[in-house]
């Protein structure tokens, strides 16, 4: 297929081959991706480490690749490829030791800048799980989260839908394409987290189904892009226990809920507890003060409305995580002298709040 009539990057990205390591040896050989594949041949994938099997199964699927097919599908589901150096790439995610080099989207990408927590837990919910996830999930919208957990069955499918009964957004990280989602039962559910403004992500393209592989290498992603994980209910096998250890690995933060001791379901979460490092917490406060939160009390609660287009910009970039200057004026654009003058006066109007050190959250 001639070069110039594909997306090279949707092209790599069908391919299912390129980890960071891979995509850098052709960025730093070719350029470019458009120009590797214009070199995509089996002395280039020696090159690239791949076995035998797998040289002579990609350059089948380079012959079979219907391109336009996946472009028609991309199009009319509303789905958007995102390679790694895009702008739209989350910043906390090329910090983890294997970032996917390419990730597929569908939702409302704006949330990948706002602040991340992961929620997990057993497909073998219990009403204890149920209990922890209608009582935590509420808190963390108030303080201003976005929840992130996996679209599987039990935990990950009720943080869903408990964060848009809270009237909050959510992120499902997929272990398959979007192509067809996994599990089927989660479809509907899957279509009600876009409707809400949410956002399904994966870095697998359309076509892949999930195996056994495919789960642990989504759970990198889920603990890569969240401040911290929780882990609501968990037994001693659960794939929970693998988000979390990612997590600690990456110097998140990990917080469990305890149970009884004689349930199996708490198992893995009485590990984490007391092997891995993970912190016991028993509110969600005790979640939001760990990661350093200001949340506003009921009488704080400010009726501001932003009255000129910097306090409007500025509004939608702070949040309950304290922020410095810098890093306002790198996600809105303004000018640090500007921020500067525009948080004095949303501050003086009870709009916003300097907590120190240069630190700034809405109210």
């Amino acid at each position: 297929m001639p070069v110039s009539l594909i997306n090279a990057s949707l092209a790599w990205a069908t391919l299912n081959l390129l980890t960071k390591k891979r995509y850098d040896f052709l960025m730093e050989t070719y350029g470019s991706l458009e120009e590797a594949w214009a070199h995509l041949d089996q002395t280039m994938l020696k090159q690239l480490g791949c076995r035998e099997e797998t040289i002579l199964k990609t350059l089948n699927e380079v012959e079979e690749l219907d391109l336009s097919a996946h472009e028609k599908f991309l199009t009319k589901s509303s789905i958007r490829l995102i390679v790694m150096n895009d702008e739209e790439y989350p910043e906390a995610l090329r910090d983890i030791a294997d970032p996917p080099v390419f990730l597929f989207a569908r939702g409302n990408l704006a949330l990948l800048r706002e602040p991340m927590i992961a929620v997990v837990g057993t497909r073998n919910m219990s009403a204890y799980g149920r209990r922890i996830i209608s009582t935590f999930v509420p808190e963390f919208i108030r303080a201003g989260f976005v929840t992130v957990s996996g679209l599987a069955i039990g935990i990950d499918a009720e943080v869903a839908k408990e964060t848009m009964a809270a009237g909050g957004k959510t992120i499902a990280v997929l272990g398959a394409g979007l192509g067809a989602i996994y599990p089927k039962a989660n479809a509907r559910l899957a279509d009600e987290i876009v409707a809400h403004d949410g956002l399904l992500l994966t870095e697998y393209p359309l076509h892949i189904a999930p195996d056994k592989y495919t789960f642990p290498a989504r759970n990198r992603i889920i603990a890569g892009i969240s401040l911290g994980t929780l882990v609501a209910e968990a037994a001693a096998q659960s794939g929970s226990l693998i988000t979390a250890s990612l997590a600690l690995e990456y110097g998140k933060e990990v917080f469990a809920v305890p149970g009884p001791i004689f349930d199996p379901n708490m198992e893995g979460t009485h590990h984490l507890i007391q092997k891995s490092g993970a912190k016991l917490v028993a509110s969600a406060q005790d979640v939001l003060v760990e990661l350093g939160v200001i949340v506003p009390s009921e009488s704080q609660k400010s009726t501001y409305h932003p009255q000129t287009p910097d306090e409007e910009l500025l509004q939608k970039n702070l949040t309950t995580m304290p922020q410095s200057v810098d890093t306002l004026a790198e996600k809105s654009g303004m000018p640090i002298s500007s921020i500067n003058a525009t948080l004095t006066l949303m501050e003086l109007k009870g709009g916003a709040k300097n907590v120190g050190s240069g630190q700034w959250v809405h109210l």
